[in-house]
C-alpha cells in the first residue's frame, strides 16, 4: 500500500483516536479533525522502500511510565505512527505496590487488546534491561516472552522500589542479554550517554564485545531531548543500528506538543512490506534513518534516497527575456529542508534556501546566460550523514523553451 492509502486509513483511526484520549483530557481545549491530521508525521516512500514511522521505547504505568497502555496506542494512532513497542523496565518498578502484576507481558497484552479494529499499528513486544553503568540501560525487541529475561527478587515490605531492583538485578546483564538474543530479539544500547557524569557516550568492553559478536544490535543516537554525535559516531564505527526514539513516560502532548508542531523523535524504517517481520528484518539489516527535532541523521544508503525522495525539482524555465531561471522545489516530508547552494550561480540573496515542510519554494537562479539544461547542487544542513558532514543533493534539469 502506498502512502495516499495509508494516510486515509491513518486519518480514520486518528479520528478513533480522539474517541480513546478526549483532549479535553489533555488540557488543551478540544481539538478539530484537522489538527489531529496535522501531527500525523509524514515521510515519502523511497524508490526501492516503503518508509514506516516506527517509536521503538515507551513506558506506561507498568514500570515507571504514568498512562495506561491503550493511551500509548491511542498517541501512536493520533501521530500516524506504523509501529510503536512499550518496553517497560523489567527490573525497575517503581508503581509494583499499587498495580501488582506478576506478567511481565501484560503491559504488551494490553496494548494489542486496546487497538482498535481495523488498525493497521503493529504492536511491537519489547522490554528494557535496566543496570547501572558501565553495562546501562538495553532494549530488546521483537521478544517472545519477558518473563524470561528477569529472575524476579523478593518484594520488600514495606515496599521499596529500589530494595527491589537490587533484588532484581542478580542476574548479569551478559545473561540478560543473552537470554533475550535466544528469543531472536533486536537489541540496542539505550541513551547510553546518561551512564557518565561528562554526558558523553564512551563505548566499554561489555558494548563492544557484544557489538563485534552480534548481540547488541543498535544505539540511541537520540533520546527524548537529546541528540549524541559520539553515539552516532559509535554506531558508524562498529556497524550499529541507528535508533531514535521518544522514551516517553508522560503524555506526548506534554513532553513534544504536537499541537504546537512539536514531535516525538522517530525511526524511519525502510521494509519491502508493512509487517513486524519486515521491521524486525530492515532494523537488522541497518536500514534506518532518525528523525529528531527537524534533523533527518542516518548513513548515505538510507537517507540519500529518502532525500531524494523527500525533495524534488518540479519546474525549470527561464522568466521571458532574462537570464533568471526559475526552479521551484517541492518538499514531500515533514521536515523543513535547510539547503545550501552549491551551484556557482547566484540564487536570490544568499545561499541558505528554506523549504517548507510539504511546501514548495521557487528559486531564482541567475545564470548568465540561456541554458538548455542545469544541474543544481545543494548541500542539506538539516541532515547528518557522519557527526560533521552533511549530504549532499544533485539535480540535473533540462530547461524549458530556452530561447530568447
Amino acid at each position: 500500500m502506498g502512502n495516499t492509502g495509508r494516510k486515509t486509513i491513518r486519518s480514520l483511526l486518528m479520528l478513533a483516536a480522539v474517541i480513546l484520549i478526549p483532549a479535553t483530557s489533555l488540557g488543551h481545549g478540544s481539538a478539530s479533525v484537522a489538527e489531529i491530521e496535522d501531527r500525523a508525521i509524514e515521510f515519502p516512500d523511497t524508490a526501492e522502500f516503503m518508509t514506516l514511522i516506527v517509536d521503538l521505547h515507551t513506558h506506561s504505568v507498568f514500570s515507571d511510565g504514568h498512562v495506561w497502555p491503550n493511551i500509548r496506542v491511542a498517541e501512536a494512532l493520533r501521530d500516524g505512527l506504523d509501529a510503536i513497542a512499550i518496553t517497560e523496565h523489567l527490573e525497575w518498578q517503581p508503581h509494583l505496590e499499587d498495580i501488582p502484576h506478576p506478567d511481565r507481558n501484560r503491559s504488551y497484552n494490553v496494548a494489542v487488546e486496546s487497538n482498535p479494529e481495523g488498525s493497521d499499528l503493529i504492536i511491537i513486544a519489547g522490554s528494557e534491561i535496566t543496570r547501572r553503568a558501565p553495562h546501562g540501560h538495553m532494549n530488546a525487541v521483537f521478544v517472545h516472552d519477558a518473563n524470561a529475561l528477569v529472575r524476579v527478587g523478593a518484594v520488600p515490605e514495606p515496599f521499596d522500589a529500589r530494595e527491589y531492583y537490587v533484588n532484581s538485578t542478580v542476574w548479569t546483564a551478559q545473561e540478560v542479554l543473552d537470554a533475550a538474543n535466544e528469543q531472536g530479539a533486536f537489541t540496542f544500547w539505550n541513551h547510553s550517554w546518561s551512564n557518565f557524569t561528562n554526558a558523553k557516550t564512551e563505548i566499554l568492553e561489555f558494548h563492544r564485545a557484544n557489538a563485534a559478536n552480534g548481540k547488541l544490535h543498535g544505539i540511541e543516537v537520540a533520546n527524548g531531548r537529546t541528540y549524541s554525535a559520539e553515539s552516532f559516531q559509535i554506531a558508524l564505527d562498529h556497524n550499529l543500528t541507528l535508533i531514535g526514539v521518544s522514551d516517553v513516560h508522560n503524555l506526548i502532548d506534554w513532553d513534544y506538543q504536537p499541537h504546537n508542531g512539536g514531535h516525538r523523535p522517530v525511526n524511519l524504517v525502510f521494509v519491502q512490506e508493512r509487517s513486524a517481520d519486515a521491521i524486525r528484518e530492515a532494523l537488522f539489516a541497518r536500514r534506518t534513518v532518525v528523525w529528531y527535532k527537524n534533523l533527518l541523521i542516518g548513513r548515505p544508503l538510507e537517507l540519500l534516497p529518502l532525500l531524494q525522495a523527500s525533495l524534488s525539482a518540479d519546474h525549470a524555465a527561464y522568466r521571458p527575456a532574462t537570464e533568471v531561471l526559475e526552479v521551484t522545489l517541492a518538499n514531500h516530508s515533514d521536515a523543513k529542508m535547510m539547503l545550501r547552494n552549491l551551484t556557482g550561480f547566484s540564487i536570490g540573496e544568499h545561499d541558505i534556501i528554506e523549504v517548507p515542510a510539504h511546501g514548495e519554494k521557487t528559486l531564482y537562479i541567475r545564470t548568465g546566460e540561456r541554458l538548455e539544461d542545469v544541474t543544481l547542487s545543494f548541500e542539506v544542513l538539516n541532515a547528518l550523514i557522519t557527526p560533521n558532514a552533511h549530504p549532499i543533493l544533485e539535480y540535473s534539469l533540462e530547461i524549458d523553451d530556452p530561447g530568447p
